[in-house]
């Protein structure tokens, strides 16, 4: 079983970049499924219901959220209707949309979870605590086990990596757009790496026009960031799985640069 991540889509180029390149790499890669972090792609901050059914028609099976999550306000009422798109699992209860998605691809489960860090971002529950208790729900039917940590902190990032070591196929980082070099299968089967990356504007600061970002460093006045424009990047890893056991087989980078 072969899946495609990709990390956090910026809007437009985000978008476009994967609609051009997806079909390519599915074919090249013999990619069965793939899971996107779409939380930033509207305009940079979210996601409405209309770009996810662009996603979704691209050939997605599940995407992605983060801290941006509510920023689109249809998106609370939309959530509800759509399981594919899948929320941090440690908001509090009573929070619209769900944490976690189990769908088949090739009659294989395949369970995906979401969660968010707690270092530098909101003081949510555990995710450490809330992903040990999904997991042994999800296990009852699956043995992959996909987690998009979505954290600011690196050692956030791996020390959930390292506890969830032969309990989840892979914990892949992502929210800070930048592409980590410590992709690994972990000793006891799981595949981690600390941030996917980004796939939008390369000359950009994380999606962002540079020149804005740099003016808000320089002025500390409030600064309105648009999404950069120009050349684009697509940044993803490619997970070989043992679907009987649901350990990661080898975890591999896919980054794609295109005008």
């Amino acid at each position: 079983m072969k899946v495609l991540f990709v990390g956090d889509i910026v809007g437009k180029p985000g978008r476009s970049i994967l609609a051009e390149e997806l079909s390519h790499i599915k074919e090249e890669h013999e990619i069965d499924t793939v899971i996107v972090n779409g939380e930033n792609a509207a305009g940079g901050r979210g996601i409405t219901a209309a770009i996810a059914e662009e996603l979704f028609s691209y050939g997605i099976d599940a995407i992605t959220m983060g801290n941006h999550t509510w920023d689109q306000k249809e998106l609370v009422s939309y959530i509800d209707k759509e399981p594919r798109i899948i929320r941090p699992l440690n908001y509090p209860p009573g929070t619209p949309g769900q944490g976690s998605y189990i769908y088949e691809c090739k009659n294989i489960p395949i369970g995906v979870m979401n969660l968010s860090g707690r270092v530098y971002l909101d003081a949510l529950d555990c995710p450490f605590r809330a992903a040990e208790k999904e997991i042994e729900r999800l296990k009852r039917e699956t043995n992959i086990i996909l987690v998009d940590f979505h954290g600011e902190a690196t050692s956030e990032k791996q020390a959930m990596a390292w506890f969830l070591d032969g309990k989840v196929t892979a914990v892949l980082g992502t929210h800070t757009h930048v592409q980590t070099n410590d992709a690994r299968i972990l000793p006891m089967g799981t595949a981690m790496i600390a941030d996917v990356g980004m796939t939008g504007p390369r000359d950009s600061i994380l999606g962002r026009d540079v020149k804005s970002v740099v003016e808000r460093f320089l002025t500390h006045m409030p600064t309105r960031f648009g999404v950069a424009e120009g050349v684009r990047q697509l940044n993803a890893v490619i997970l070989d799985i043992d679907h009987k056991t649901g350990n990661c087989l080898s975890i591999s980078y896919k980054n794609v640069i295109k005008e």
